[in-house]
């Protein structure tokens, strides 16, 4: 269990640095995965759905199927993590999932894939991160084809119970076993960074600061 005043503390640069430290240099997620509202921040365990692309509705096809028992099984503190492998024609997450995942006391959701119902999920105060905003709805489009899975989330490796962490900065994801190495890493230099910032306003130079505490 992570240490509340720790978790509150916590920022994206603060874990990327930490991972770099405990040699996993590819668990930050790239730019353009940006949060719905800059304000919330996401923290949550990893459950995953990869999608696939389609062509067609199939007829008596239900092609929700699977991302419905994802989200009717999400856990308080859990993230939805869909990844849609690049497509550009997939908005997976929209007002009404997000509506049901809030409900169930999830963490977020974080895709590579689209966002829709923009206004309803920001009303909700319900972390999203994605890769755009567009109208499409999945069906004909995609569709999950697993859950539950490791899964590539814009080149990064998400498997279901990782640490998720995403705020103004950006997206982290922390592999269950470098858990423990990692969260210990940043509270060290969290600490490190605190009696940094403390000596600069101080007035020291950052050579002389550098020095001492090793970090900038």
């Amino acid at each position: 269990m992570i240490d509340p005043a720790l978790l509150a503390r916590l920022n994206a640069p603060l874990l990327s640095d930490s991972l770099d430290a405990c040699g996993a240099r590819h668990q930050a997620l790239p730019p353009r995965i940006r949060p719905l509202d800059e304000d919330l921040v996401m923290v949550g365990r990893a459950r995953t759905g990869q999608y696939m692309e389609v062509a067609e509705v199939l007829p008596g096809h239900n092609p929700y199927a699977l991302e419905m028992q994802l989200v009717d099984d999400l856990q308080p503190g859990e993230v939805v993590v869909l990844a849609v492998g690049g497509s550009l024609r997939i908005a997976p997450w929209g007002g009404l999932l997000t509506t049901a995942a809030k409900a169930r006391g999830a963490a977020g959701c974080l895709t590579d894939g689209y966002v829709r119902d923009v206004r309803q999920v920001r009303a909700r105060q319900f972390p999203v991160f994605h890769a755009g905003i567009g109208p499409l709805d999945s069906q004909g489009r995609g569709e999950i084809r697993a859950i539950d899975v490791p899964c590539t989330v814009a080149g990064a490796l998400v498997a279901p119970g990782d640490l998720v962490f995403g705020d103004i900065d950006g997206v982290v994801v922390i592999p269950r076993a470098l858990e423990d190495a990692v969260l210990a890493a940043a509270a060290e230099k969290l600490s490190r960074e605190d009696s940094t910032m403390a000596e600069l306003e101080r007035g020291a130079k950052l050579a002389e600061v550098f020095a001492r505490f090793g970090v900038l």
